[in-house]
């Protein structure tokens, strides 16, 4: 067993779970009740669906390559999720950065979030 890929897939499920239930709250009702047109406002919802599959998808092959370490491929694929979890923390923290608002990376904290994936995971992959 990989304990890093173990503790990398608990938390992307963790994350998944933090997605779906504060985003839910604090980003998708507040778009979908919001003045913007409905297929830019539906494309927008549909992303946010996309994300959540995204996260629950790569917790649980975290957790498997986790059980079945050793195999061809889990070095390959447990370092894609590290790739992919850090480009996702970057656009976070790029974004956060260039609106130019105070404290812009609190508030925009997701990186804060899918770091410690990408870490944990390409510990795994090494």
């Amino acid at each position: 067993m990989n304990g890093w890929l173990l503790a990398s897939g608990t938390t992307s499920l963790g994350v998944a779970a933090v997605h779906i239930v504060g985003g839910h709250r604090d980003v998708v009702r507040p778009l979908l009740s919001c003045g913007l047109a409905d297929e830019p406002k539906r494309v927008l919802h549909a992303v946010w669906h996309m994300v959540s599959v995204d996260l629950v998808l790569s917790g649980f092959a975290l957790l498997y390559l986790s059980l079945t370490d050793g195999i061809p491929g889990t070095r390959l694929v447990a370092g894609f999720v590290a790739v992919h979890f850090i480009a996702y923390a970057a656009a976070f923290l790029i974004i956060a950065v260039s609106v130019g608002w105070p404290r812009p990376l609190l508030r925009l904290p997701q990186w804060l979030l899918l770091l410690p994936v990408a870490v944990l995971a390409a510990a795994g992959a090494a």
